[in-house]
């Protein structure tokens, strides 16, 4: 489905909230941007800009190209794809010339992107390098919108996956006005809600366990994760996997954000706090 995007960067960046919305005009461009890490120039630029030392680094982190979906990771996917590329809703967060191109740091945040498809579509903001050429004001500029990392889950408690089976892949909490209660009686934000009704479905999750197909053969090893309670309503509980306790899964279920998961009640073993 997609390349593993699940990043922290969910997380507010405070001081880029109002920059330049932009829309990609060419998509081969895409074929050439660099790995934000590794291009020295985009980084002064950012220096130059005053980017703070934690923001840098967010973005260094989750600059890369193997974290983008994988309709626009391949060249394959690129070509199919490339009639789409400018539905993305990104943003210009600061400019720099390299070699005799002028080239932009653009960021394209997951919240505003939920309307591509489930192959472009990304889990978490992701931050590009392109040529200005490649790319055209919006004639109707807007700010970047808030987007939650997701409920805390430090103080939660523990909970051990003991059916992995009984998982709710496909379940929609949107829909589940219930469920959404029981999150917010839980003490979660609207934007952490909305976080959640985002990543508790398999089309957001891990490439290795987003289709039922992907997903059986690695069933047992759901044991494995690292799980906290998020709340509870009717037979169901929302688990929290985050990613600071779940580094040593296998490359295809390790979240890069926080994943949820819905269960029946019967399906875990709650077992009190760390």
């Amino acid at each position: 489905m997609r390349s593993l995007l699940l990043t922290l960067s969910f997380a507010f960046i405070s001081s880029l909230f109002a920059q330049q919305e932009v829309k990609i005009t060419d998509a081969k461009a895409l074929a050439d941007a660099p790995n934000v890490r590794k291009d020295k120039a985009v980084q002064e630029a950012m220096r130059t800009a005053g980017f703070s030392d934690e923001e840098t680094e967010l973005i260094l982190q989750y600059g890369d190209r193997d974290q983008w979906p994988e309709g626009i990771r391949t060249d394959t996917g690129r070509a199919v794809n490339a009639p789409y590329v400018q539905n993305y809703v990104g943003f210009r967060l600061c400019e720099f010339q390299e070699d005799t191109s002028r080239m932009s740091l653009v960021m394209i945040p997951a919240k505003s992107n939920i309307h591509m498809p489930e192959g472009m579509r990304p889990l978490a903001d992701l931050y590009l390098v392109l040529p200005d050429r490649a790319l055209k004001n919006a004639e109707v500029p807007k700010p970047r919108p808030t987007i939650s990392r997701g409920p805390q889950w430090k103080k939660n408690a523990k909970v051990k996956i003991i059916k992995p089976d009984q998982l709710y892949a496909a379940y929609d909490l949107a829909l589940d006005t219930v469920g959404r209660r029981a999150l917010y009686k839980a003490g979660m934000s609207r934007p952490e809600i909305d976080a959640v009704i985002f990543r508790s479905t398999e089309r957001n999750w891990p490439d290795g366990i987003d289709s039922f197909e992907k997903r059986y053969p690695m069933l047992e090893k759901f044991k494995k994760y690292h799980a906290y309670l998020g709340a509870r309503w009717d037979d169901k509980v929302l688990l929290i996997v985050p990613v600071e306790k779940n580094r040593r899964m296998p490359v295809l279920m390790r979240p890069f954000v926080d994943l949820y998961f819905i269960y029946t009640a019967t399906g875990v073993e709650v077992r009190g706090k760390k």
